[in-house]
């Protein structure tokens, strides 16, 4: 018996890849076969899996997982398939959100979505790893669903870089808090309202507060924007924009932080916010898609994206030490929901209980 996965592009610097390294590391401890096969490949992981052509001949006892995030032609090669299929559902952003800034990003989007639609008459499981992304399964069309936590250690404190710590220590010295959002720099994760929110904050509470925005663009368009919007404020010194950093990097920025705040207006998960959360950093977010069900109680949810009122439950959690003592230990209890060992049992049982292994 044995289960591969399909997947459109591999790569080892983004959640979805070291979630599907670890299905299949994790496939094989329970006794099943199990490889993985790619559209795309960084080449640090070259080794690790197979270009989809590979697949070969439809082989008897196999079964197909689909990662699912993006439309891609790969999906035709998967959906094409004899072999009895799963899909892992993690979400394909809305186009509308996208299409006016990333048009090509937006019709992949559109695809994806329409894609699997396409495919849910013919999955045995959709297995989805939040109770909203489930909902989204069943409107696709999918009469088997589940939920099961990404297989990543989103609990885990690397290594640090020390100098870029101390760097951004050193800026504290003037005193206002250190505010920082971690996704790709796009229209849908919303970084300009989180920009507009930081003016205001500075304006009513202290002048000396600054936003680190971590993540890689996401196409060519909304960045120049959003860099440029921050100039037309006045806050080049305040707000840094600064693209993908290395993983000691992200550790600096999260242990020299103060809140971590969240405007997306769509969000499957969000892996950064339990992140967060495990490195004792309060959360203030937009109650938007899949955030509440992510945050649940050991965060501050707000309501309307009004920088005023944003501002303002920022600065409550800046302010009230009692409040942040009470988030800290509330997240203490929701990080362990998504620790490694629990997401992994679980995802194996789904999967080897739907293969009959």
């Amino acid at each position: 018996m044995r289960v591969d996965q399909v997947i459109p592009s591999l790569a080892s610097r983004d959640a979805i890849g070291v979630h599907t390294l670890a299905v299949t590391d994790s496939l094989r401890q329970a006794g099943l076969e199990s490889e993985i096969f790619y559209g795309d490949c960084s080449p640090d992981l070259l080794k690790r899996a197979h270009p989809i052509g590979a697949l070969g001949r439809a082989a008897k006892g196999r079964w197909l997982l689909y990662q699912s995030s993006i439309g891609s032609p790969v999906f035709d090669a998967f959906a094409s398939r004899p072999e009895p299929k799963l899909v892992n559902y993690h979400n394909i952003t809305p186009a509308e959100l996208l299409q006016t800034w990333e048009p090509g990003v937006g019709y992949e989007a559109g695809l994806g979505r329409e894609q699997l639609r396409r495919v849910a008459g013919h999955c045995r499981l959709g297995i989805a790893d939040s109770g909203f992304n489930e909902g989204e399964l069943v409107e696709a069309g999918f009469t088997a669903t589940a939920v099961a936590s990404l297989l990543i250690d989103m609990t885990v404190h690397g290594d640090v870089d020390r100098a870029r710590l101390r760097r951004l220590e050193a800026a504290k010295a003037d005193g206002g808090p250190d505010l920082l959002f971690v996704g790709k720099v796009s229209p849908h994760k919303a970084q300009h309202d989180l920009v507009k929110m930081l003016a205001v904050y500075r304006r009513l509470y202290h002048p000396g507060a600054r936003l680190h925005l971590v993540g890689s663009p996401l196409g060519r368009r909304y960045g120049p924007a959003l860099e440029a919007f921050v100039e037309s404020l006045g806050l080049g010194d305040a707000v840094s924009v600064v693209g993908s950093v290395r993983p000691e990097e992200l550790e600096a920025y999260y242990r020299s932080a103060d809140v971590f705040v969240c405007a997306s207006d769509h969000e499957g998960f969000c892996v950064p916010v339990v992140e967060a959360m495990a490195h004792d950093l309060p959360v203030v977010a937009y109650a938007a898609a899949a955030v509440p069900e992510t945050v649940g109680d050991a965060g501050i949810l707000v309501e309307s994206k009004d920088p005023l009122a944003f501002a303002a439950a920022v600065h409550r959690v800046v302010e009230d030490a009692a409040l942040r003592a009470v988030l800290v230990r509330a997240a203490a209890c929701r990080t362990e929901m998504y620790s490694l060992p629990r997401a992994r049992a679980r995802f194996v049982d789904l999967v080897t209980g739907v293969v009959g292994h």
